[in-house]
């Protein structure tokens, strides 16, 4: 028996395994979702990375990409948790991705100042989650629990920069 097993912890595939299972490569993030210590935190990081070159050469390919990958999100996140008997395994990451684009695609401009804070405030959010945040990852089951949770913690950091750059710049 692993040491997962003992501890009760959810089981973390190989990387083999998500080549052998495309939705398991795009749920764990193309590997992001595999390390060991926040999970989240890597996913959302090449989330953004990935993503800031698309929203800087055509913001119309920006949101075709956002709609696409909220639309196949809920299969994705959803099938990899039946695969791994799991709901809402910490190293799917496919919720951070569509989450930290919604952010991207919202800043009131697009630079390094924003993208930190958009990281920042989109991991707060997500870590934190506070109220209906953690009442829909606790209550709605499947990937659109998985998704909808994300896409919350997004509203709010993007709220939280708005804030910022009308009141505090």
């Amino acid at each position: 028996m692993s040491d997962n097993q003992l501890n009760n912890k959810p089981r973390i595939p190989a990387f083999k395994e998500l080549l052998a299972q495309p939705v398991l490569m795009l749920g764990f993030g193309f590997g992001s979702g595999l390390a060991k210590k926040a999970p989240g935190t890597f996913g959302t990081l090449l989330g953004l990375l990935l993503f800031i070159p698309i929203v800087l050469w055509s913001e119309w390919l920006a949101w075709a990409v956002l709609i696409v990958a909220t639309a196949v999100g809920s299969y994705i996140c959803g099938r990899s948790s039946e695969l791994l008997n799991v709901h809402d395994h910490g190293g799917i990451v496919w919720d951070e991705f569509v989450g930290i684009w919604l952010v991207l695609l919202l800043l009131p401009e697009q630079s390094w100042l924003f993208w930190g804070l958009a990281f920042l405030t989109f991991r707060l959010f997500d870590i934190w989650k506070p109220w209906p945040i953690k009442w829909i990852d606790e209550h709605i089951e499947g990937g659109f629990g998985i998704m909808l949770d994300d896409v919350l913690a997004a509203i709010y950091a993007i709220s939280v920069i708005w804030i910022y750059q009308y009141w505090l710049l």
